[in-house]
C-alpha cells in the first residue's frame, strides 16, 4: 500500500512538473538552416506559442519600441552574418498599445518564423550557433527566457539551378508526342488509309520469308521516318538557332503562318486540293521499282508525295507550332514524332497480318475526318492571325472577338459531325455512328466551354492558345483584383513616378503596376527600394501566358508582385520603334530599331538566353541578384521560394 501511495506521489510531481515547466516556457523554438546558394544560408528559428501569449518582435518597429526580443551570435557566427537589420519575421505581425511601456508595441500569436540571412561559402563547414533572448506577455505578466542553438549547415541547396538541359528534354519530349498522334491521326486521311493493307500486303507476298517481309515493311516505315525529318534537320543546320527563334516572334512569320493554315483549312473543306508536281510522284515510281532497299526507299516517298494533300496541312500545322516554341531543335523532333506515328501501322501490321481483317474499310468517314481537321486548322490560324493582332495593337482580334470565332467554328463542326451540314463532296449520311457522335458531343461542350469567357472567366486550360485577359473591354475577372491592388498602386505612384513609356499599348494582368522599359523600372526600384523583377515575355509566347494564369494568380504569388518588387516586363517582340537616338547595332551589326529588338538584345546579352518567359531579379544599380535562369515551371511552391530567396539577397 505504502509503495502504491509513493508511486502515484512521484507520478502527481512528474506532471506537476511538467505543466509548471510548459508553463515557465511558454515559447518553443525549432532550428534550421536553408542553403538558398553557393554563398547564401538562412538560419530559421520557428517559434511555437502557447495560446494566449504575445511574443514580441525581434525587430524594432519605431524608435519608441522599448518590448523586443533579441538573438545573439557567437563569434564564429558573426563573421557570416549580413545586415545586422536584415532579420526577416513571416508571421502576421500585430500591434496593441501597452500601458506599461506607454507606447505600440508589436508581438506574434500562435507562430512566427525568424529568418536571418549568412553568408557561408558551399565548401564551409560551419554550426551556427547563438541564443535567442525572447520577450513575450501573458495577461499582466511578461515571460520571458534564453533559448541556445546550434545548427549545422546543410549542403542541400534548397532551390537547384533550373537545368536547362533537362526542360529542354521534358519540351523535346512534349513536342515528340504531340507530333506523334498528329502522324496516327494523319493515318485516318483518305490520302493515307487505303493504302495500308495494299502496302503491307505486297510487302508480305513479294518477299521470300515472312520474316523478310517484316523486315521490308520496317524499312518501308524507318524511310518514312526519315524523309520527314533528315530535311528538316537540314534546314535547322543551314538557318541555326536564331532563324527559329525569329520565326517565332516575328509577325511576318505569323502572318504567313495564318495564311498557310487558312489555304490549307480550305483545301480540306475540299475547295480545292494541295498536291505536289506529278512528276515527282512518277519518277519516285519508277525508282521503287527496281526493288531492294532503295527500291522501297522510294515506295515510302512515294507515299509521301501522293499523300501531301492530307498530311500536308498538318505537317505545316506542326512546324508552325514546333518553331514557334522557343526550342531550337523542336522541328526535328516535332517531325521525328510525325514520321513515326504515320509509319508506326505499316509496320504493326506486318507483325500481326491478321489485324489486317479487322480495319475499317474505306469510305466516306475518311472524308469526314478531312473536314474535321479543316474546322481545327481554321482555328489554329486565328490563333496566329491574334499575334500579328497583338504585336501591331490593331485590336482586332481581341479576346472576346476571338472567342466568338472559335466559338461559331467548334459549333459549325459539331453540326457537321451530326449531319446537319453538308459539303459538295460529301456522302449522304444515313445514321450517326457512335464514334461521330462523342467527337460532336466534344465540339459543343468544348464551345459551351469557352462561351464564359466572353464575360470574363479565365478559362485557364487555354491561356497559351487565346489573346490575354487585358484585351477585353468587359472582363468581371478583372474586376476583383482593381480594389486590392489600389493601395499598393497609390502607394507605388506616389513614391515612385507612374510608367510611362509604352503604358498606353502594354499592360500585365490583376491590377499590377508594371514598368515595360529597364530604365523607367530601375528609377521606381531606387524610389521605392525594393528589386526589380525582370519578366522577359513576348506577345506570341504561350508558356508567357501560361504562367500569369497558372502562378501569378495565386494569392501568395500575387501578393509577392505586388509588395516586394517592382515588375518590369520586357516584350521581346513589341513592334514600337525606338526614338531614333536609341537605335542602335548589336554586336553581330544587326539593326535594333524597335523595343522588342532592344529587349531581346539585352536578354541574349546579359543573361544568354533567347526564350521566354524568362525571369531575373536585380538590385537598384541593375546587378543580378541570382544566377538563376527561371523559365516556364508551372510549380507555384517553387516559385514562391524562388521569389522569397530572391528578396532576401536583395536585403542583404
Amino acid at each position: 500500500m505504502t509503495k502504491k501511495i509513493i508511486g502515484t506521489f512521484l507520478v502527481f510531481v512528474l506532471f506537476a512538473s511538467a505543466i509548471i515547466a510548459q508553463e515557465k516556457q511558454p515559447v518553443q523554438f525549432i532550428f534550421s538552416t536553408l542553403r538558398i546558394n553557393d554563398s547564401l544560408v538562412h538560419l530559421l528559428a520557428t517559434a511555437k506559442i502557447n495560446k494566449g501569449v504575445q511574443l514580441f518582435s525581434l525587430k524594432k518597429q519605431s524608435a519608441k519600441d522599448a518590448f523586443v526580443s533579441s538573438i545573439q551570435f557567437d563569434t564564429v557566427t558573426v563573421k557570416h552574418l549580413s545586415l545586422k537589420d536584415s532579420v526577416i519575421e513571416k508571421g502576421k505581425l500585430l500591434a496593441t498599445t501597452d500601458q506599461l511601456a506607454n507606447s505600440v508595441v508589436y508581438y506574434y500569436e500562435d507562430s512566427v518564423t525568424i529568418q536571418y540571412p549568412l553568408h557561408i561559402a558551399k565548401e564551409d563547414s560551419v554550426v551556427v550557433k547563438g541564443s535567442i533572448n525572447w520577450l513575450a506577455k501573458k495577461n499582466s505578466e511578461y515571460p520571458s527566457g534564453e533559448i541556445v542553438f546550434a545548427v549545422p549547415v546543410k549542403t542541400i541547396i534548397a532551390i537547384e539551378e533550373k537545368d536547362d538541359s533537362n526542360i529542354t528534354g521534358k519540351s523535346f519530349l512534349q513536342i515528340f508526342l504531340l507530333c506523334f498522334f498528329a502522324g496516327l491521326l494523319a493515318v485516318f486521311t483518305p490520302c493515307v488509309f487505303p493504302l495500308i493493307p495494299v502496302t503491307v500486303s505486297f510487302f508480305l507476298k513479294r518477299s521470300k520469308s515472312r520474316v523478310e517481309g517484316i523486315s521490308n515493311a520496317l524499312w518501308y516505315s524507318l524511310s518514312i521516318v526519315l524523309i520527314y525529318t533528315v530535311p528538316t534537320f537540314a534546314l535547322v543546320m543551314i538557318f541555326g538557332d536564331d532563324v527559329l527563334y525569329q520565326i517565332s516572334t516575328s509577325a511576318v512569320s505569323n502572318m504567313l503562318f495564318f495564311v498557310i493554315f487558312l489555304v490549307f483549312a480550305i483545301s480540306f473543306f475540299g475547295a480545292f486540293e494541295i498536291q505536289l508536281p506529278n512528276s515527282w510522284a512518277n519518277k519516285a515510281d519508277q525508282k521503287a521499282g527496281k526493288g531492294g532497299i532503295v527500291g522501297i526507299f522510294f515506295m515510302a516517298l512515294t507515299l509521301v508525295i501522293v499523300s501531301f494533300s492530307c498530311t500536308g496541312p498538318i505537317v505545316g500545322t506542326l512546324l508552325g507550332q514546333a518553331s514557334t516554341g522557343g526550342v531550337s531543335a523542336a522541328p526535328i523532333f516535332g517531325m521525328l514524332g510525325f514520321g513515326v506515328g504515320l509509319a508506326l501501322p505499316f509496320s504493326l501490321f506486318a507483325f500481326f497480318p491478321t489485324m489486317l481483317q479487322s480495319m475499317p474499310k474505306s469510305g466516306g468517314w475518311l472524308n469526314s475526318v478531312k473536314v474535321s481537321f479543316g474546322f481545327i486548322e481554321l482555328a489554329l490560324a486565328l490563333k496566329f492571325l491574334s499575334n500579328v493582332d497583338l504585336i501591331y495593337h490593331w485590336r482586332l482580334l481581341d479576346r472576346d472577338v476571338f472567342l466568338v470565332f472559335w466559338i461559331v467554328i467548334f459549333v459549325l463542326l459539331g453540326l457537321y459531325l451530326l449531319g446537319k451540314m453538308k459539303f459538295s463532296h460529301d456522302n449522304d449520311l444515313p445514321y450517326i455512328s457512335v464514334p461521330r457522335l462523342f467527337f460532336a458531343i466534344l465540339s459543343f461542350s468544348f464551345a459551351v466551354y469557352i462561351l464564359p469567357g466572353l464575360w470574363g472567366a479565365p478559362l485557364r486550360h487555354l491561356s497559351g492558345f487565346i489573346p490575354p485577359d487585358g484585351t477585353q473591354d468587359f472582363n468581371l475577372d478583372e474586376l476583383k483584383y482593381q480594389q486590392s491592388s489600389t493601395n499598393s498602386s497609390d502607394k507605388t505612384v506616389s513614391l515612385a513616378k507612374p510608367p510611362v513609356r509604352l503604358a498606353n499599348k502594354l499592360h500585365v494582368p490583376y491590377g499590377l503596376v508594371a514598368y515595360f522599359t529597364l530604365e523607367e523600372g530601375l528609377a521606381a526600384a531606387k524610389a521605392l527600394n525594393k528589386p526589380v523583377m525582370l519578366d522577359f515575355t513576348g506577345h506570341s509566347c504561350a508558356n508567357c501566358r501560361k504562367m500569369e494564369k497558372e502562378v501569378w494568380k495565386d494569392e501568395e504569388v500575387l501578393k509577392r508582385l505586388r509588395n516586394d518588387f517592382v515588375l518590369v516586363s520586357l516584350y521581346v517582340d513589341e513592334s514600337t520603334e525606338l526614338p531614333i537616338g536609341e537605335q542602335t547595332v548589336n554586336k553581330d551589326g544587326d539593326q535594333i530599331l524597335t523595343e522588342g529588338d532592344r529587349n531581346l538584345n539585352y536578354e541574349i546579352t546579359q543573361f544568354g538566353f533567347n526564350a521566354q518567359p524568362l525571369y531575373m531579379f536585380l538590385d537598384t544599380n541593375g546587378k543580378s541578384l541570382t544566377d538563376i535562369k527561371y523559365g516556364y515551371n508551372p510549380d507555384i511552391p517553387r516559385f514562391i521560394a524562388h521569389l522569397d530567396a530572391a528578396k532576401a539577397a536583395f536585403n542583404h
